[in-house]
């Protein structure tokens, strides 16, 4: 691909610099979590914006007021660009009514019905406010459902960062929060067989991702038919099965996830885009489980406000009106078609795995190393575009033609820079 263009503009990012100076004194790590520099995905760390000013569509504004091109989408929430002026016209509309309240507002009923009529296998639906507690709370309603304990995960999950779903040997994890977990490899159907049978009437639920996107490593969709047998087993065995749509919910297909694979779970977990950003996350389930989750006790202070469920009803409703999934999805697929021709053009071998609307990006020239990826994904951001080097990414409405323009230019420059800082790596001719 023939690119013209003027050499980009290295952002300045001292006022984010000072932000995390102040920050290390009062936040432990700074910024934790996934927004910071601690998981070491920013190198080098001083490059980085780390704080904004504002948002608006396709684009952040940092502290130091470089406008930028975000491919992260806030790991996920904007969905149908940030500030949308419709979704916040509701939430402000909802917003002079009333928020966290000793009564629910009715608009909680709206939005019950909103997410019925856009989630093929929802017949109702349970509100919390963070990914990992509508997880935490589908597992709770499979146990009460089935009276039985253990649950079956698949290698490479995630699935929120309660103690039960991390790893032994994390700091704060327990041998004891681990011990009704069981594992098997991803796109293994024969393995969750081998232990239905094995621990025979004592596997409560089966969750996984739609797809395995996990960090650090190439996404990787089911094979055919990978779904149908799972949902045979659970069906076989007396296993509830637990999609975690958080992440890539209404990013494959805006009816669930799995509706795109052919088969209904029976609890189905959303987040992330559900509400452009407006704090909600949801559990929808199956008729046949609803006097089960009706008998979990389960509640936060904020579940029930009502501006995200306003929110939530805007989202939806427009997503639906504009095709914002297959749109999105088409926006994915030609960055990603482009990018892998700059690649090529310039030595390097880009892998691009997963779904468009969520795509994971891979210099195959690393090897085993991550640190040519690292440094082209430092020179994009330098230059005002934000890809990451460890996670997929995500695709929203407000990206126009432009931006993708912009961010393959930003892309062939960044490589050119990384080949020439090192001439000694393994290129493609």
């Amino acid at each position: 691909m023939e690119l013209k263009y003027e050499p980009k503009k290295i952002i300045n990012v001292d006022g984010s610099n000072k932000e995390f100076e102040r920050a290390l004194n009062t936040i432990p790590a700074g910024i934790y979590g996934h927004l910071g520099p601690s998981e070491g995905c920013m190198v080098p760390v001083n490059v980085y914006p780390k704080y904004m000013s504002k948002a608006k569509g396709a684009y952040i504004w940092d502290v130091d007021g470089n406008r930028i091109i975000d491919w992260m989408c806030a790991y996920g929430p904007n969905y149908l660009g940030y500030n949308d002026d419709e979704v916040d016209a509701a939430a402000a509309e909802q917003r002079k009514k009333g928020d966290c309240c000793t009564l629910i507002d009715p608009i909680t009923n709206t939005f019950s019905e909103e997410v019925c009529k856009t989630i093929e296998m929802c017949d109702w639906t349970f509100f919390a406010k963070n990914g990992g507690d509508v997880t935490q709370y589908a597992v709770m309603v499979a146990r009460s459902y089935t009276h039985r304990k253990k649950i079956v995960l698949t290698a490479g999950f995630y699935h929120g960062v309660a103690p039960w779903m991390q790893k032994l040997g994390y700091n704060g994890v327990t041998e004891e929060d681990l011990a009704n977990n069981l594992y098997i490899d991803w796109n293994a159907p024969e393995q969750f067989e081998e232990l239905c049978i094995k621990y025979k009437d004592q596997i409560a639920a089966f969750i996984a991702t739609p797809y395995m996107h996990g960090n650090f490593c190439d996404n990787d969709t089911p094979h055919e038919g990978y779904w149908q047998k799972i949902r045979a087993i659970c069906d076989k065995y007396g296993v509830v099965l637990i999609i975690d749509d958080v992440r890539a919910g209404f990013r494959i297909d805006i009816q669930g996830s799995l509706h795109k694979y052919g088969v209904q779970p029976d609890l189905a977990c959303y987040c992330k885009a559900i509400a452009n950003g407006y704090n909600v996350s949801c559990c929808c389930g199956k008729n046949f489980l609803l006097n089960a989750a009706s008998d979990v006790a389960y509640t936060g202070s904020y579940w029930l406000s009502a501006v995200p469920f306003a929110a939530g009803v805007a989202t939806l409703r427009k997503a639906r009106a504009m095709d914002a999934t297959a749109e999105n999805a088409k926006k994915g697929k030609k960055l990603t078609d482009g990018l892998k021709e700059i690649a090529k053009d310039n030595g390097f071998d880009l892998s691009v795995t997963g779904e468009p609307g969520m795509f994971y990006l891979r210099l195959k020239n690393d090897f085993d190393s991550t640190i040519l990826h690292q440094q082209w994904v430092a020179e994009c951001v330098k230059r005002g575009v934000f890809f990451t080097s460890h996670h997929n990414h995500f695709v929203n409405s407000a990206i126009s033609d432009a931006d993708i323009q912009e961010s393959w230019e930003v892309a062939d420059e960044a490589w050119k820079v990384v080949k020439a800082n090192n001439p000694d790596g393994h290129y493609i001719k």
